[in-house]
Parts: structure tokens; sequence; C-alpha cells
């Protein structure tokens, strides 16, 4: 199979001023093109099977280069890795047993033939479990659920903390202010009745603090701390007792408060102030208030903003889920859309309904699929007239200056059917176009399997070139090989009633041509020109049925593989001197090798 490749030309000077274009060989080419594709380095697997290889002794350092550089080729051409210890056995380098024997002792596993999963084991073997599990997939609607999710609850919880330590403190000031504001109440208002010992008018002063949320006490004592008035009755009379685990002590003038732990264990600010008559020390008043008050208030709107809290998330919930669902359905369309262009579906549609920038997305990705498609059938038929190796050196490169024209030594193979004429008069045009297509059809795929490429179709002759675009050093041989298999193919085939087959004169020629574009702005073909291709031309004239007719020159690259009959001078027109020719016998056997494309 031809090798679809874009030779590249250099420059190469030989003792003149003027250059003259050189063509790289396919094999330079294609281990510039591999090197350019897949990097300077195998992958490290084939590298590790290889060290393993030659540490053993199975094979050389050269022959696993060498087998490095055959899978590169295969990776190239066939577009899928080939195993390297397949290549090695194919290359006679080692058989497959020994192979197998050396991986399996090097790595302690069982193997028993190269299409075991030896990459696979030698993983299973060295990696941990955890090592071994495949990269999490984490689809992108959870993502963003997860994302939008994260948001609102660490918005919702800074938020809350600072609301709830902003209310704590606004509480407590507020709680203050309430035992400040009830005991200035008490203390203008229970001096006289102090004086008097009127303990119904004290006990009925404090009587309405127990109405005041939050307040948990107020008490009354004289100057000999005896309890004239309480909020609980029965400790009216007794001595006031101080209170214990008293912390944080503030006076703010003749205002002292503090917390303090009740027997009970409930927190308590304590507000304490003297009851003075015309600046005499008549008593205290003690006003208790609820710290644990604020706890529960705070705890209250707590609840509160968990509750709030839930509300939002179960909506941000259903919003995160709707977004996510919303962006990753056209994504995966879209992934989806491009694995079908990658297998060449480009008639696959995206259909998304949509006015936003997936939509455009969407849009574009259809107007390129059709773009591709166009351009796919463009060159899938575009090729047809051209020639596959001519058309891949357009699409590569369009403004190569070496499509303009070089001059550059090639083989031309001239067929054309004899007495086409007179068979084109006698019979109906439909049969004439199903025998003639038979006929290129064979002729064809002959010049393309040995390395050529068609040029052009002239009437019922064939042009057929090789040596360019894709330069081969043995391009006489390639086309002496192609001609004798076409004569034996018509022949073949010509069992079938097509008797055009039978009539098929061949005449081959090498020297230098002209190759590159010619034409005309609107319309340009790749060809070849040159007094070579004329005298090949002339050569097919002498050609009689089944007769293949070569030069000299071609004669003199190839007299070691083919048996000839020399044919007798012939004057050509446009040569002063009589023109050698050969007619081709056979082709030795020794010969008959496939043609490495």
């Amino acid at each position: 199979m031809l090798l679809k490749i874009v030779a590249f030309f250099s420059f190469e000077y030989s003792g003149s001023e003027t250059p003259r274009m050189k063509p790289l060989t396919a094999q330079t080419f294609l281990q510039s093109r591999i090197k350019r594709l897949l990097g300077k380095s195998p992958d490290n697997y084939s590298m590790a099977i290889g060290a393993v290889l030659r540490k053993r002794g199975i094979i050389t350092e050269k022959q696993l280069q060498e087998a490095l550089k055959v899978q590169k080729e295969k990776l190239y051409t066939l577009g899928k890795a080939v195993r390297l210890g397949q290549i090695i056995v194919e290359l006679g380098y080692a058989s497959e047993e020994k192979l197998v024997d050396a991986v399996s002792k090097e790595y302690q596993i069982s193997v028993k033939t190269l299409s075991d999963d030896i990459k696979g084991l030698v993983k299973k073997k060295r990696e941990s479990f955890v090592e071994g599990l495949p990269p999490t997939r984490i689809p992108i609607w959870f993502q963003v659920f997860a994302a939008i999710m994260v948001i609102i609850i660490t918005t919702i919880s800074v938020i809350s903390f600072f609301i709830l330590s902003h209310q704590k403190e606004r509480f407590y000031k507020q709680t203050v202010k309430i035992g400040m504001v009830s005991i200035n109440y008490f203390t203008n208002n229970a001096s006289i009745p102090l004086l008097e010992d009127n303990i119904l008018r004290l006990n009925s002063l404090i009587k309405d603090a127990t109405h005041v949320e939050g307040l948990l006490y107020a008490i009354i004592v004289d100057h000999n701390q005896t309890i004239r008035a309480h909020t609980d009755i029965n400790e009216i009379g007794k001595t006031f007792e101080m209170f214990s685990k008293i912390e944080d002590i503030r006076k703010e003038g003749d205002l002292t408060y503090f917390n303090y732990f009740s027997t009970s264990g409930e927190h308590v600010l304590n507000l304490t102030r003297p009851i003075l008559f015309k600046e005499k020390e008549l008593g205290e008043i003690h006003v208790g208030v609820s710290i644990d008050f604020i706890e529960r208030l705070i705890h209250k709107e707590r609840w509160t903003i968990i509750v709030i809290t839930i509300f939002i998330l179960l909506f941000g919930s259903a919003i995160a889920l709707w977004l996510g669902f919303r962006f990753s359905r056209p994504i995966s369309n879209l992934v989806l859309a491009t694995q079908e262009i990658g297998s060449g579906n480009y008639q696959h549609k995206i259909i998304l309904a949509r006015n936003d920038e997936l939509g455009n997305l969407a849009t574009a990705f259809n107007r390129m699929g059709d773009e591709l498609w166009k351009n796919a059938l463009m060159q899938k038929s575009f090729g047809k007239y051209i020639g596959s190796e001519v058309l891949e050196m357009i699409m590569a490169d369009p403004e190569s200056d070496w499509l303009k024209g070089h001059r550059n030594e090639a083989t031309i193979v001239f067929v054309d059917i004899r007495g086409f004429s007179s068979f084109s008069e006698i019979n109906e045009p439909e049969e004439i176009v199903e025998k003639l297509n038979e006929y290129f059809e064979i002729a064809t795929q002959s010049i393309q399997d040995h390395g050529g490429y068609v040029d052009k179709f002239i009437g019922d002759a064939v042009l057929g070139v090789f040596g360019v675009p894709v330069y081969h050093e043995d391009h006489a041989k390639r086309a002496v090989k192609s001609a004798a298999h076409m004569q034996k193919e018509f022949l073949k085939k010509q069992e079938n009633g097509n008797i055009l087959l039978q009539t098929v004169g061949i005449g081959i020629n090498s020297g230098v041509v002209v190759s590159g574009n010619i034409g005309s702005q609107d319309r340009m073909e790749y060809t070849v020109i040159g007094n070579s291709v004329n005298l090949a031309a002339h050569l097919y004239r002498l050609a009689n049925p089944g007769e293949i007719i070569i030069s000299k020159s071609v004669y003199s690259k190839i007299k070691e593989m083919v048996q000839v009959d020399p044919l007798p001078s012939q004057h050509i027109k446009g040569k002063t001197e009589p023109v050698e020719t050969f007619k081709l016998i056979r082709i030795k056997e020794q010969y008959h090798a496939k043609i490495r494309k």
C-alpha cells in the first residue's frame, strides 16, 4: 500500500552556482515525520520490555532500536500501537516462547502468549489497589451543585456568626440597660420608705419587678444588711449574704455590677447601688438579671436561622441542580458530537435551542461539521482526479514552493489501447465506457500499488509517473514491475469478455522531468513535462498489444532483473540520434518480491 506522505526537498550544490533540487527518500521523510508526530523517545512500557530482553541477552541493542523504529512506523501507518514483542518475533530476532519466558521471570507473572495483557499484569503486580483505580470522574452538574451549595452554606454560616455575635452583644447591653433602669427606679423611690421602715411600701415597690422579662430578683437591704424587701417574701427579715463565684466586677460611678452563678447554676448579672437620703447611705438595692435568658434568646434566634438556612438550601439545591443539568447536558451533547465528528460522521447535528453562548457554540459546531463534510467530500472527489499523493501535498502545504515547478529524475509509463478508435466506432457508448473503466481501474491500481501516481488520462491512454512527487531511488524498477503486473492482470481479466484488455501496449522511459503546478489561475493541475515524457509517449506507439517497450535509460537501471529483446534503433521526432529500445520478455524470478511502499 502506497505510503501517503509528502516529499520534502533540499537544495544541494554540486560544483555550480545553480542549485538543483534533491528529493528526500520516502524512508528519510518517514523517519523525520515519525519524530515530529511521536517524539524522539518511545513509550516507557516498550522501553521497559526492551530493557528486560536486552538484559537477558535475547536481543541486542541494535535489534532493540530497529524494533522500536518499526513500532513507530506501524503506529504512523496503521494508526494504532503494535506490541514490541510481536514486532521482535516478526523480525525474527527471537521466538515468542523466549520472550514470554523472559517477561514472566523478570516480573514474576504468569504469561502464556504475547497476546496476554502483559502491561496490565505488570501494573497489577507493582501497584497498590488504590493506585490502580481509575481517576474519579465527577460530572459537571454535580460540580456546579456542590459549588453552589458550598457558597450558600459558607455565606449563611458567616452571616449567621456575625448576626448572632452582634445579637448577643446587643442583648447583653439591653439587659444591662434594663437592670440599670430598674435599679435607678428603685433607688429613687426607696429612700423615704426605707427611712420610715415601711416594709409594705418597699415590697409594693419591687413587686412589679417580677413582671420585667429577664429580671430574676430585686433586693432592698438596710444599713445593717437586713433584707427589708425581696421579690421572694420568704427572704424578708433575713441577713443578706454576699454572692459567691463573683467574676468580671465593674463600677460606673456608684453603680457596681458583676456576673456570678447562682446555687441553681443560673448565670446572673447583678447590679448594686446604694440608697441615699441627703447624702446619707440608708442601705442598698440589688437587682439580678438572667444572662441565661440572653442565651435562650440567642438559641431561639439560632433555630430561626437554621430553619431559614434549610429553606434556602432546599431552594438553592433546586436551582443548583437546574443550573448543573442546564450546563452539563449541552456539554454532554457536544462531547457526543465531537466523538461522532472524530469517527467521520460530519453530518451529526446538535439540536440546542438556546439563545446564549452554548447555543452559539452549538451553531458554530454544526457549521464546522458542515465545512468538514464539504472538505472531506471535496478531498475524496478531488483525489480521484489528481491522485492521493498530490492531493495530500496540496492539503498539507497549499503555498509550497516545490509545487511551482522543479526538475527531478523520474520514470514515465504510458499505457494505451491499440485499435481503440475502431472499437469505439462499432460498439455502444455504454459498453465502451464500462470496458474502458475496467481497463482504467486495473492500470490505476497497479501504478498506485507500486508507488507511482496516475498523472492523467489522455483519451484511452494512461500516464503514470514514478519518482515524483514521492521520490524512490528504485523508481525505474517500480515502473517496470507495475507494467508487468498490469499486463498480467489484463490477460487475466480479458476472460470476462473485455477485448480491450487484449490490445494494451506500454512504453516506459526514465529521465529528467519538470514537475509542478501547470495551468491558469482558474484551472491548474500537477503534472510532468519534458523530453523524457515525450519519449515515453513515442515508445508506447511502438508497443504491440500485450508488449512492454522500454528505453535504454530504463534498461540501464534494471538490466540485472529483466530479460529483454533488443529492438532496432528508432528515429524519434525531436531526437537527432536513433533511440535504442528493448522489448521486455520477463522479470527474473528472484526480483518478483513485493514492492515496499
